[in-house]
């Protein structure tokens, strides 16, 4: 078993797509329109997604709805990163919103940062050395 990909419905796609390649550092892997099911798909991910074994993003835009609603349930997608201070430097100057600054998890050695999607969805940065 592998994880393929995490689905996030997005208000406007182009506006996911952009903050997931320019701010995050992704690739736009492949999309699909359906217009006689009202909705528009795009694949983001590191390298080439599922074809490197790693998991990829779907964002799905449904045609007409600007807004979601965040589920009480739903908490972060979480990214491996070597620096986080770096990288928080990185996504605060491509125009990203960083809501925790890159820095130890309470009572413990781990760093790690969040940054804000345009929907309002939180991704997770996790520091671990090469």
């Amino acid at each position: 078993m592998q994880i393929l990909h995490t689905m996030l419905r997005v208000g406007n796609l182009e506006r996911s797509i952009d903050f997931y390649t320019r701010i995050m550092g992704m690739n736009l892997l492949r999309t699909t329109d359906r217009p006689d099911q009202n909705y528009s798909l795009a694949f983001v991910g590191y390298g080439q997604g599922n074809r490197d074994g790693q998991a990829e993003i779907e964002l799905t835009y449904n045609y007409g709805v600007e807004r979601y609603e965040m589920g009480a349930a739903y908490g972060h997608i979480a990214l491996l990163t070597e620096d986080a201070h770096v990288q928080c430097e990185r996504i605060r100057a491509a125009g990203g919103r960083v809501t925790r600054d890159a820095g130890p998890v309470k009572g413990g050695t781990t760093v790690i940062a969040f940054v804000e999607d345009p929907d309002g969805y939180k991704v997770e940065l996790i520091e671990r050395k090469a």
